[in-house]
């Protein structure tokens, strides 16, 4: 993709050199699809657009007590191809402050959802590549993240399950000892407007 996004400036196709310091151009129009317009995917997104409240359970170690935190989502939509979400709350663990940044997109290329995910608790940039379900009510996004133990890195899965339009459930996957997917964090959003 060009740096410059308009159809109508040329860009350089070849160089031919001319003498020490010179060299000509010859361009031709170049071909663009921008802006690009959202499709049936992107409008899925955009049931995330609002505010929320949510309360999270989660579960790192089966020798641990459940923790749960709470806080707030500002979601908000980018030209109505990618949605931007914001939380603010508690953090699990400490009980301290943090605030997270999540993107999500459709790639119109690879037909698959996109997006990252980063907190201001670590400095892993979360990249999500997921998929949604036939029913379009559940999306799951795949990601690779640091291990909980401390060593490397590990497959996680975030699954996202409208249940009506103003209650959503997000639910924290990763492989256990057993090698299959376990549950460590649920999520309730709750529309706030």
């Amino acid at each position: 993709m060009s740096i410059d996004a308009c159809p109508s400036n040329p860009v350089p196709t070849h160089l031919y050199p001319l003498g020490d310091d010179e060299m000509e151009t010859t361009t031709t129009p170049q071909e663009t699809t921008m802006p690009e317009q959202p499709q049936k995917a992107h409008h899925w997104l955009q049931k995330l657009v609002g505010e929320w409240t949510y309360e999270s359970k989660a579960k790192i170690e089966p020798d641990q007590p459940e923790e749960t935190f709470s806080g707030t989502e500002m979601v908000r939509s980018l030209g109505g191809l990618w949605i931007m979400a914001e939380s603010q709350g508690e953090m699990c663990g400490d009980g301290g402050d943090m605030t997270a940044i999540m993107t999500l997109g459709y790639n119109l290329t690879t037909q698959r959802y996109i997006g990252t995910w980063v907190g201001s608790m670590m400095t892993h940039l979360w990249v999500y590549d997921g998929e949604l379900d036939a029913a379009e009510r559940v999306l799951t996004l795949n990601a690779q993240g640091p291990a909980m133990s401390g060593n490397g890195m590990a497959p996680y899965k975030d699954v996202l399950e409208f249940k009506d339009d103003d209650h959503r459930v997000l639910t924290a996957y990763m492989v256990g000892n057993d090698g299959q997917w376990q549950p460590f964090m649920t999520t309730l959003y709750r529309r706030q407007s």
